[in-house]
């Protein structure tokens, strides 16, 4: 079935939701407004923001899936002994990019940062565009693409969560993140879908323009949320004063937050644990593909094949899974079932490294990361502070996330040139996923504690 939000102008999507929710709709429309509510798990008054959430997220991944296999191929193309350069030049750009964050948000409320953080990417999309449309200063052009497109996605899919996390309670985030999410890896469909309908009409090079109207789309959908979270809740004036305010602090506060939080660090080594195991996997990936052909475009097909298995599972789970699982078994499944799945997806590359086994290994992982890891993780900002959960939240989802990468690039790339294989990688991966599954716990314990509390 086709997608409603597809090939519709971001306004005109925007203007459908608003419609659906309004007070004065028809009286005929609330029982169907009803029955989508229930099936989703939310609540009548919580439609409006959680269909807008999901579009918000379905633009925003629609517009990354767009540009990822040409950042794929470029990274393999320019060789995979560069690859480390390239993930250290990726952490060095969000050294630079956080704080400039930090200070923003500092200075201006979420409707005006979140909105301009958006579309500073769209102006970079627009100035990438001209580049590869002239043809000049191709391999330089290419590099800071990949390292770019790197810092793209981590840093607006951080801002999207933190958003999400300060306009809904801890409560209505176990029961709606699922479906919210669901919206990403629909967009996250479209995108592959929409580079295969247009690639022959507009080219690669024009294709950057499409991304660039869908993330003007999440910039709409910001500020809707934003009027409805001022709406939500008339009765809370201190929250609603607070909405409009800017975080506060400096451009380090958030850093500094998170050294002297507990729950915090806990999430930095979850997050490096998982980065970690990731970026191994990357690279098995890339000497895999590689070997597999020598023509970028078999190559750029295979990756995009990779993401479709990715986005497909992701969708299942998070339609099916993901709110029930986390609703009834709670944090410690959502956080601890990708360790256990990376210890096995290791131990089938070990086995057999071949492309179809990697295809599987990848999309089960992945799948379970944007379903059901992803989500459950988010929960836990739900119940910080708003300078934590915008800035402290943006420097643990970028910069650390981005320095475990790079850690562990050259950790990889040591280990290949030494001639080693992928049985010590895959040993070193499994051993780091045995410590992620026990901090996985920690950290769903500790939010147990504070929801009782």
């Amino acid at each position: 079935m086709r997608n409603p939000a597809a090939g519709t102008h971001p306004g005109e999507l925007l203007k459908v939701l608003d419609s659906a929710s309004a007070p004065e709709a028809p009286d005929a429309a609330q029982p169907r407004a009803g029955v989508l509510a229930r099936a989703i798990h939310a609540r009548p008054e919580e439609l409006k923001a959680v269909l807008l959430a999901f579009t918000y997220f379905f633009f925003l991944l629609a517009s990354y899936y767009i540009l990822r296999p040409l950042r794929e191929e470029m990274g393999v193309a320019g060789g995979v002994q560069k690859l480390p350069w390239l993930f250290t030049g990726t952490f060095v750009a969000m050294l630079v990019a956080v704080p400039a964050f930090s200070a923003l948000g500092a200075r201006l409320p979420r409707h005006r940062f979140i909105p301009l953080s958006y579309r500073f990417f769209t102006a970079n999309i627009v100035v990438f565009w001209a580049l590869f449309a002239t043809g000049r200063f191709h391999v330089g052009a290419a590099r800071a693409f990949f390292i770019w497109t790197s810092v793209y996605n981590l840093f607006v899919v951080s801002v999207f969560w933190s958003f999400m996390a300060d306009i809904f309670r801890h409560e209505q985030g176990a029961r709606l993140f699922g479906f919210i999410a669901a919206g990403g890896s629909a967009g996250a469909l479209a995108g592959p879908l929409l580079t295969t309908w247009l690639v022959k009409p507009l080219g690669t090079t024009h294709l950057l323009l499409v991304s660039a109207v869908l993330l003007e789309g999440s910039v709409q959908c910001v500020f809707a949320l934003h009027r409805w979270s001022l709406s939500a809740h008339p009765a809370a004036a201190r929250e609603r004063e607070a909405a409009q305010q800017p975080l506060g602090g400096d451009f380090l506060s958030g850093i500094r937050a998170v050294f002297r939080s507990p729950l915090l660090l806990g999430i930095c080594a979850y997050v490096l644990l998982l980065t970690a195991t990731t970026t191994f996997l990357y690279f098995e990936q890339a000497q895999i593909v590689l070997r597999a052909s020598g023509d970028p475009r078999v190559r750029t097909a295979l990756f995009a094949r990779i993401d479709l298995v990715v986005n497909v599972l992701t969708l299942l789970l998070q339609g099916f899974v993901t709110g029930r699982l986390i609703r009834t078994f709670g944090l410690r499944v959502g956080l601890g079932l990708l360790p256990v799945l990376t210890v096995l997806g290791f131990l089938a590359l070990v086995l057999a490294p071949t492309l179809l086994v990697l295809t599987l290994v990848q999309g089960v992982r992945r799948a379970a990361h944007f379903s059901i890891d992803r989500p459950a993780r988010e929960i836990l900002f739900i119940d910080v502070d708003r300078e934590q959960k915008y800035k402290s939240k943006n420097f643990i989802d970028t910069v650390v996330y981005r320095g475990g990468d790079a850690v562990t690039a050259w950790i990889s790339s040591g280990l290949s040139a030494l001639g080693l294989g992928v049985v010590p990688v895959a040993a070193a991966a499994m051993a780091l996923s045995g410590i992620w599954l026990w901090n996985g716990l920690a950290l769903a314990r500790r939010d147990r504690a504070l929801e009782v509390r």
